[in-house]
């Protein structure tokens, strides 16, 4: 496997140079996760730094190589977004009525909104 000398910026890191290993596409991981043991033996602290363009060619503007920045937050971000996915930290999507209002034949989505409480309708002479 092919690997690329990477700088690191901020955070217990900051300043040094690691080996990483690319992907098929020739690029760094997006985020790169440091675990680092506790003394006392309890869970490992994990370091979380994200891949940032180096920086730019002045002719084509490519990314002419990659750093990684510390993320404080230590998110779970990146990951592919799929625009039918859910946003990230909510249960679902939210009725104005509640759980009930949808099946129950009154509010926005019932029947009385589309006209239909008196049963089906028949088209004019007939």
């Amino acid at each position: 496997m092919k690997s690329q000398d990477t700088p690191f910026e901020g955070g217990p890191m900051d300043g040094r140079t690691l080996p990483v290993l690319l992907g098929a596409t020739g690029h760094p991981p997006k985020t790169y996760r440091i675990p680092v043991p506790d003394a006392a033996g309890g869970p490992p602290t994990v370091l979380v730094y994200r891949r940032e363009p180096r920086g730019h060619s002045k002719r084509l503007g490519r990314v002419t190589g990659w750093k990684y920045r510390y993320d404080a937050d230590g998110g779970r971000g990146g990951g592919i977004r799929w625009p039918w996915s859910k946003p990230a930290g909510t249960g679902g999507p939210q009725t104005a009525g509640g759980p009930d209002a949808a099946g129950s034949g009154e509010g926005p989505g019932g029947p009385d909104a589309a006209g239909e409480a008196d049963g089906p309708s028949t088209p004019p002479g007939k």
